[in-house]
């Protein structure tokens, strides 16, 4: 038995990465509403949607664009290009409680 999916390859995604990606743009909102000095490392958990839709060429809705900073009509790709180049040099991971901004721990 050959796969043969209905949709190319680029445009698969799993129907809970939707859901996922869709909790990673609101609390990257929440996070860049912080000022930089007093802003959380970036999740890690951000890694996961990022990495499963990285490849996905469909097109986002046009709010989670503008919550990225992206033009209409940008992919998930484009997206995951976003929380990918916000985690790419981390050395740090938040502290329990210390999303979005900085906790006492950090």
């Amino acid at each position: 038995m050959v796969f043969r999916p209905e949709k190319p390859l680029e445009d698969w995604m799993h129907q809970a990465a939707d859901v996922q990606f869709e909790r990673a743009v609101n609390e990257f909102v929440r996070w860049r509403a912080v000022a930089t000095q007093a802003r959380s490392p970036a999740p890690a958990w951000w890694w996961g949607a990022a990495f499963e839709l990285r490849d996905v060429r469909r097109p986002m809705p046009e709010a989670w664009c503008a919550s990225l900073e992206l033009p209409d009509g940008a992919t998930y790709a484009d997206g995951a290009k976003v929380f990918l180049k916000s985690l790419a040099d981390q050395t740090t991971l938040p502290w329990p409680g210390g999303f979005p901004g900085r906790g006492a721990g950090s």
